[in-house]
Order: structure tokens, then C-alpha cells, then sequence
């Protein structure tokens, strides 16, 4: 009898063993889908607030700086959209800069800034031409792809320009951060480009942000930035691996190249410029220190203007 009893309370045990795994389990499965479905759901509201930006008010115009300026639009390359900037003449100049701003600002992009620039750049015989991106300042547009469609507005900005020819005998671009990096790719795409002056830029999208996601999402880099390169391309139609001015600087073949970079950029760290040099020898990189995330110009003036100015007396 007491074998019995015995065995009955064992598998009685038993039982509630099995019964207590299987819960474990079970729990152990749905904590998992609901983690995996918060860091997916997390990513995909981040991703969505990233590519659809507020717009920055454009506060003040050339006019403020002494310039005299045309309101202008243009179609960006392809997709049609209508971008709208100002031109700003100097006198009898067969050369101009477009400048491209950077990620989330607009034609002034305040945090460098860029209108100084563009006043010591007339003062030295350039036209210059400042827009916004698409779905920034005055610009068409709601989506902001981080280069992936902004080439094509740059793009659609040396249309612009080479449709004057009376200003399109020398052509540079000249951008920052984000607009650094649209600059290279547009310049190796379009051969009408003299140069570029590239301050800031990323090299190869999909392995900045991978590495460095948390500096816009504020989020931890595991496991939210694995996710959002897997979300964000079917949610948005952002294709990261196609942002990649390391794979397509090589189609300079020879012509000059200026990188800007501040040593204490912790933003886009200053080794992409260095990575982009080593890919294109012909480049040369202007290594600010102290200066952080687009603040060479900020951090000196007179040598940031120096060195741009140096360089464009080679052309």
C-alpha cells in the first residue's frame, strides 16, 4: 500500500513538474514575442519619425548679409519634385558653388552656418546657389531618405545651373553632413562637376548607422539598430545599402576632392573622411581639431575660409 501511495505522489510530482515547464515555456515564448514585437514596434516609430522630419523655418535671407539674391525652383533629377532656393550673383562670373545642407535643416543650415560661407564665397567671384531638400524648408516632398533621394535633387540642381551657361563654367559642390555625402556621390555621377569641398560626411550609410544609430535615436545601439535596418526599407522605402559615397568616389578619376572633418566629432566620427581618403587618394582632408560635428567653420573661420579658399585657387 505505501508503494503505492508512494508512486501516486510521484507522478502526481511529476505532473506538476511537467505542467510548471510547460508554463515556463510558454511564458518564456510570449515575454520573447513581446519584446521582439516592442523593439520591432519601437524601431518602426522611430524609423518613420526620422524619414518624416519637422521642417526648420527659414528665419532670415541674403539680404541680411548684404547680397542680393533671385528666388528660385527647379525639378530635382527624375523624380520631379519642385525644389526651391536662391541664387546669388556675382559680378561676371562664369563659376558657382551649390551648396547642400545638411540632415533635418534647411538652405541656411544655421548650425554651421552657411551664409558667411556663401558671402566670402561671392566676395571671392563665385555665384552661389542655396536650396532645400526635398521635405525641407521650401522645398516639395515628406520624406527625407539621407541621401538615398536627395542625390537627385543635387542633381536636379546642376541641371539648373548647367542650363545657364553663363554660370556653369566651373562648378563645385559643397556640403555638410549629409549634404557632404550627397555631394560626393552627385559629383561622381555628374562629370560637369569641377569639385567638391565635402564637410562632415559619412562614408557608407548602412555601416554609420549600424555603428553610430543612437547618436539620432537616442535609443541603445543593441538590438535597435539591427532592427531598424531590417523595418525601416519596407516601412519607408529607404534603401541604406544604396547611400554609399565610398563606392562611388573612385568615379572622380582625378578631379579634386576637399574633406572637412572636425577631430572631436563624435556625430560622424572623422574616420569616414579618413576611409574616404584612403579610397581616393587624390582627396584632401582638412583635420580641425577641438572642432566638433559641422563646427570647423565655427571653431576657425579664417582657417576654415583659408583652406576652402586655397583649394579653389587650384581649379
Amino acid at each position: 500500500m505505501e508503494a503505492k501511495i508512494r508512486s501516486s505522489r510521484e507522478e502526481a510530482l511529476a505532473r506538476s513538474e511537467n505542467h510548471l515547464g510547460r508554463f515556463i515555456l510558454t511564458s518564456a515564448i510570449i515575454l520573447t514575442a513581446l519584446a521582439v514585437t516592442a523593439v520591432f514596434g519601437i524601431s518602426a516609430y522611430v524609423g518613420w519619425n526620422l524619414t518624416h522630419p519637422g521642417r526648420e523655418k527659414i528665419e532670415y535671407y541674403p539680404d541680411a548679409a548684404g547680397l542680393v539674391y533671385e528666388d528660385v525652383s527647379f525639378k530635382s533629377r527624375e523624380g520631379g519634385l519642385n525644389l526651391k532656393g536662391w541664387l546669388i550673383q556675382a559680378r561676371d562670373s562664369e563659376k558657382t558653388i551649390i551648396f547642400a545642407h545638411g540632415y533635418r535643416k534647411n538652405r541656411l543650415n544655421n548650425d554651421v552656418p552657411i551664409l558667411p560661407i556663401a558671402t566670402a564665397m561671392v566676395n571671392k567671384g563665385y555665384n552661389v546657389l542655396m536650396f532645400d531638400f526635398r521635405n525641407c524648408g521650401e522645398s516639395e516632398g515628406n520624406l527625407t531618405s539621407v541621401g538615398q533621394y536627395e542625390v537627385l535633387d543635387l542633381l536636379g540642381a546642376i541641371d539648373f545651373i548647367k542650363s545657364k551657361p553663363e554660370l556653369s563654367q566651373k562648378l563645385v559642390l559643397y556640403g555638410f553632413s549629409m549634404g557632404a555625402a550627397v555631394t560626393i556621390m552627385a559629383g561622381a555621377r555628374e562629370q560637369a562637376v569641377t569639385a567638391v569641398i565635402a564637410d562632415s560626411p559619412f562614408a557608407d550609410l548602412k555601416s554609420y548607422l549600424m555603428k553610430n544609430l543612437g547618436v539620432w535615436t537616442n535609443l541603445p545601439s543593441f538590438p535597435f539598430n539591427q532592427s531598424f535596418l531590417v523595418v525601416v526599407p519596407p516601412l519607408t522605402g529607404l534603401r541604406t545599402e544604396t547611400v554609399s559615397p565610398i563606392k562611388e568616389i573612385k568615379n572622380f578619376n582625378g578631379r579634386p576632392v576637399l574633406l572637412i572633418h572636425g577631430e572631436a566629432d563624435t556625430d560622424i566620427p572623422i574616420e569616414n573622411s579618413e576611409l574616404l581618403q584612403i579610397e581616393y587618394h587624390k582627396a584632401q582632408l582638412l583635420r580641425v581639431p577641438g572642432a566638433k560635428h559641422i563646427k570647423a567653420f565655427a571653431t576657425d573661420s579664417n582657417y576654415y575660409l583659408e583652406a576652402v579658399s586655397n583649394f579653389l585657387d587650384t581649379l
